[in-house]
């Protein structure tokens, strides 16, 4: 069909996401150097038009809700060619440790949360 298969936009929220965390001047093993980790607790995607495999694409990615605990970031998927938006998506994340215990970031690492909440939309 020439249409990227639906899995693939997954993928690319995690790119967005890690290059998001980038920004701030951190990476994700920055995070799990601190004892701080970020499993996905829930996701969604609704997918407007197919892309295609030839498709160059930017993945639009920013924070919508930030608290102790979780973090939902945000997800459009552009093409380049005509801007338009083919999808849209979020994940939320928990803050926990490596015991996988929650953990509240802002009393934990304050100088992450800081970090992520200066990026906050």
């Amino acid at each position: 069909m020439g249409i990227v298969h639906h899995s693939n936009y997954y993928p690319w929220f995690e790119v967005g996401r890690t290059e998001f965390i980038k920004e701030t001047g951190m990476k994700y093993s920055d995070m799990e150097a601190e004892n701080i980790m970020l499993p996905l607790v829930e996701s969604s995607c609704r997918y407007i038009i197919g892309a295609k495999y030839e498709d160059e694409l930017t993945i639009q990615t920013w924070i919508s809700e930030l608290n102790g605990a979780k973090v939902v970031f945000n997800y459009n998927i552009v093409r380049d060619l005509d801007n338009k938006i083919l999808a849209k998506g979020s994940t939320t994340h928990a803050f926990v440790n490596k015991e996988f215990r929650v953990i509240n970031l802002k009393k934990k690492n304050i100088e992450m949360w800081e970090k992520l909440n200066r990026l906050l939309a």
